[in-house]
């Protein structure tokens, strides 16, 4: 380990280390018909093209289905980058739905999808090139390896396991633990075996970013936006030009970590 290294590199999940577009449009529109029992069961052509591009405005896995009603509904592609945290309450009081209610319908069905279809759920993912091996000498350094994101911890360790991946379940920290991100960093840092501890954090998603610059005690952390992920080029640049924020690329996250700053 070298200077220029962590002692913790925590890594958000989906759109970081995987890419799941695939199987996210699937089972979304899975949970959809469930909720809204559509008359015709077989999405419209445009639908999952629409829903890959507009991934990025999504937080946690439950918001999927909702996107899908959204674009069903006639919103524009436009509106819902603009403002889909209106669009979001409005859908769900239009049909007395809860955020949990559609969340737990969702994580049942991937379940399901799971216990009877194993090969056919994993196939629809794929880990971006080069991170698996990323993972593997990682776990095999002194550096200290975290999922932290907001699927389900058990989906994780299911894709992980698949692709050899032995990260111990109590490093993974899933939407099951019901804290925000920067609390789980503060967490990381207090209990690690290295003191002074120095964690780096990768997530694809600007605001989550942001919202650990907010935290004071956090301002050692570096944080970094992994721009083959699911954010737009508006984000992109807003993190380029954010001087506590560096934008890596796929080759920088798999190349030495000096190149990475």
């Amino acid at each position: 380990m070298t200077a220029n290294s962590p002692t913790i590199l925590a890594l958000d999940f989906d759109g970081v280390v995987c890419d799941g577009l695939i199987e996210y449009f699937e089972v979304a529109w899975r949970t959809y018909c469930q909720i809204w029992s559509p008359v015709n069961d077989t999405p419209p052509d445009d639908l999952a093209l629409r829903f890959y591009r507009l991934r990025p405005v999504i937080e946690t896995g439950w918001e999927m289905p909702v996107l899908i009603k959204a674009l069903i509904e006639g919103f524009s592609d436009d509106q819902i980058l603009q403002s889909w945290t209106n669009i979001t309450p409005e859908i769900l009081a239009a049909d007395n739905l809860e955020a949990k209610a559609v969340s737990t319908k969702l994580d049942h069905l991937r379940d399901e999808w799971i216990q009877t279809d194993l090969n056919g759920w994993l196939s629809l993912h794929r880990f971006y090139p080069g991170v698996i091996e990323r993972l593997k000498i990682t776990l095999k350094s002194e550096i200290q390896l975290y999922i932290v994101t907001t699927k389900e911890g058990r989906f994780v360790k299911e894709l992980l396991q698949q692709e050899g991946v032995d990260l111990p379940p109590e490093n993974i920290f899933g939407k099951e633990i019901k804290r925000p991100k920067y609390e789980t960093l503060r967490e990381l840092i207090k209990k690690a075996n290295t003191q002074p501890a120095s964690l780096w954090f990768v997530e694809d998603r600007l605001k989550t970013l942001q919202l650990v610059q907010q935290q004071s005690d956090l301002n050692h952390v570096k944080l970094f936006l992994a721009d083959w992920g699911y954010n737009t080029q508006p984000e992109r640049e807003a993190g380029k030009n954010d001087s506590r924020i560096h934008l890596i690329s796929i080759s920088h996250f798999n190349h030495d970590f000096s190149t990475w700053l």
